[in-house]
């Protein structure tokens, strides 16, 4: 083609569009931002199988229960709750959930107790726990900046309520795993008296917000904020001056517990003091230090005090993990295995049309499709061996309908006249929509179950489907009519 041809490519706008989405790929996988670091890898995600990581499952503590009952249903959740010391949630008329592991021969002398007896018994939680388990997990995962951490509540066969709940964290070594997921349970912030003796002040439930890790611009070092509730704030500053805080702030240590282990420790300042002489303070800062390892703590702090607790008690009845090292041997042979692809298809192409106009244009086409799908994908898909499969998939979906492209266009072996061209063509694209929209309907199932492998290679394949047939398919037809009519 001459630079005549070229140019008249480029001002149409289908050609134009495909060259944009390529560009803006390039851009949002190496410059937003710059990763130099990363390499070929850019700012791509990566899962756990090409990552490395672990895993977690884990198992709700819980039980729902089946009942029917001439008395008081009031009165049977007060007797569960006194006799099992566990919360009982109703979930609906008939349904009980009960947040704790018990047996149902347990339970029967409790209902026989109360006039009930019960109907049917599973193990698990309600769907609306469930939510709420997943959620709070989402929010302690996110607020360490892991993006499109893997959770997935797992039901098993014959049972109407979810039992497990798995989570996948790539880059995030085991020890790490469990401390940010496995751990849960009570919040609670305790004030120094005299010597190491510490009192309560207040529990979690009394934080309202919690902001995100910020550097102040006068010391440089990071904390974090949030907020009390009226209730915490007077119960905080009641403390503080009861116990001499107020007076000598630096010998009283604010300290945070988990779970009886503490997770900050550090004194009260002289500006907090003097304003909770004046009044309730509401807003409080944690400092956590200065560089990297400042930041490292704020976040994890930020995590402790924004999740609380679950509202069920999990035990960890399965883990694992895949080491690093072996995660970037994956990514090398998966690299290997994507550039084996595309040159086999290259060879095949040539083959059939002993014709490098042909051919080249047509690899070109098919690369900037994996480009556009890569440069979509990164801002909410990892990717992880079950998406490269989706990958590779498209690329020979995506060589396929240009192969049918070129065929219906050179049908007798001849370049067709303008308006029969037109004609082909359109009869080209509508076997592509029609093929299409096949894999369209068979993978969007896959895309909406909470299955986290197959959900990866249905969503990349959908994505891959829907930049064929509305980019790289109308562009290759107008690149291909531009090569044949020379």
């Amino acid at each position: 083609m001459n630079s005549e041809t070229i140019k008249n490519l480029v001002k149409d706008w289908r050609v134009a569009l495909l060259l944009v989405l390529v560009v803006g790929s390039l851009i949002g996988i190496y410059l937003a931002p710059p990763n130099p670091e990363k390499g070929l890898e850019g700012n791509l995600q990566f899962g756990l199988d090409l990552e490395g990581g672990s895993w977690l499952q884990m198992e709700f503590q819980s039980v729902v229960v089946t009942y029917s009952t001439d008395g008081s249903v009031g009165n049977l959740i007060e007797n569960l709750r006194t006799g099992l010391d566990a919360d009982v949630i109703q979930i609906d008329q008939n349904h009980l959930e009960i947040r704790k592991s018990v047996s149902r021969a347990d339970l029967e002398p409790i209902f026989a107790e109360s006039d009930a007896s019960i109907v049917g018994y599973q193990k698990g939680v309600s769907a609306l726990t469930a939510d709420e388990v997943k959620r709070i997990l989402s929010d302690k995962v996110n607020a360490l900046g892991m993006q499109d951490a893997r959770i997935n509540l797992l039901t098993p066969t014959g049972s109407d309520y979810p039992q497990y709940v798995r989570i996948e964290l790539a880059g995030v070594d085991m020890a790490t795993a469990q401390e940010i997921v496995g751990k849960q349970g009570l919040f609670e912030i305790r004030i120094q008296t005299t010597g190491n003796e510490t009192e309560h002040v207040l529990y979690g439930d009394q934080i309202t917000s919690v902001g995100v890790p910020q550097r102040d611009p006068g010391t440089q070092e990071w904390g974090v904020g949030f907020s009390l509730s009226d209730a915490g704030a007077e119960a905080f500053r009641n403390a503080a001056i009861e116990h001499g805080a107020v007076d000598n702030p630096r010998a009283h240590y604010l300290m945070m517990l988990l779970d009886n282990e503490t997770v900050y420790s550090a004194p009260l300042s002289g500006e907090l003091a003097a304003q909770i002489r004046s009044g309730p303070v509401r807003s409080l800062s944690a400092s956590t230090g200065l560089g990297d390892e400042g930041l490292e703590e704020a976040q994890a702090l930020q995590v402790h005090l924004r999740a609380g607790a679950l509202p069920v008690k999990v035990d960890i009845v399965g883990s694992g993990s895949v080491p690093a090292a072996l995660g970037e041997q994956f990514k090398m042979v998966v690299l290997i295995a994507g550039v084996l692809a595309l040159l086999t298809v290259g060879v095949v192409v040539y083959y059939r049309y002993r014709e490098p106009s042909i051919v080249i244009p047509m690899l070109a086409v098919n690369f900037s499709e994996i480009v556009i799908l890569l440069g979509i994908a990164r801002y909410f898909v990892q990717l992880d061996l079950a998406t490269i499969a989706g990958l590779i998939a498209v690329v020979g979906t995506g060589i396929d309908q240009l192969v049918i492209i070129t065929d219906e266009v050179l049908h007798e072996g001849r370049v067709p006249s303008p308006n029969l061209y037109l004609k082909r063509y359109g009869r080209a694209l509508g076997i592509i929509f029609a093929s299409a929209a096949t894999v369209f309907i068979a993978m969007l199932p896959l895309a909406l179950m909470d299955l986290s492998t197959l959900r990866g290679f249905a969503i990349i394949t959908i994505l891959g489907v829907l930049i064929g047939i509305l980019v790289t398919r109308p562009a290759y037809g107008k690149i291909i009519m531009a090569i044949l009519s020379k």
